[in-house]
């Protein structure tokens, strides 16, 4: 079971960016999708998250301009991203929790996708 992350880039401030995440393998069900970011130096930290009845968490700092939304049929998770700010430059992570096929809950994440907000 692995996630694959696209959808980073280069943006100007006041731009917008839509990240993309797909979980593949054999999976049962998933419970929560989200996606956190990193800057050097500092620890990951919680953006979006959503649950499988979809029930939304925002970090303080992206409230009412990101959005994350999820595909229960494709295994996916989104981050639409409006009026970015260079504070948003980050490595963004997708995180999912969910139940493979072969059973146990587990926890994965896939490999960061870079965001850099700058003129």
């Amino acid at each position: 079971v692995q996630l694959q992350a696209s959808g980073g880039g280069l943006v100007q401030p006041g731009g917008s960016l839509r990240l993309s995440c797909a979980a593949s393998g054999s999976i049962f069900s998933i419970n929560k999708m989200g996606w956190y970011r990193q800057t050097p130096g500092k620890e990951r930290e919680l953006v979006a998250i959503i649950n499988s009845v979809e029930t939304i968490t925002y970090a303080d700092a992206v409230k009412d301009r990101f959005t994350i939304s999820r595909d229960n049929a494709k295994n996916a998770v989104y981050l639409q991203m409006n009026t970015l700010k260079p504070e948003d430059t980050a490595v963004y992570y997708c995180n999912a929790d969910l139940w493979p096929l072969n059973g146990g809950n587990m926890v994965i994440w896939g490999k960061g996708t870079l965001v850099t907000v700058s003129s």
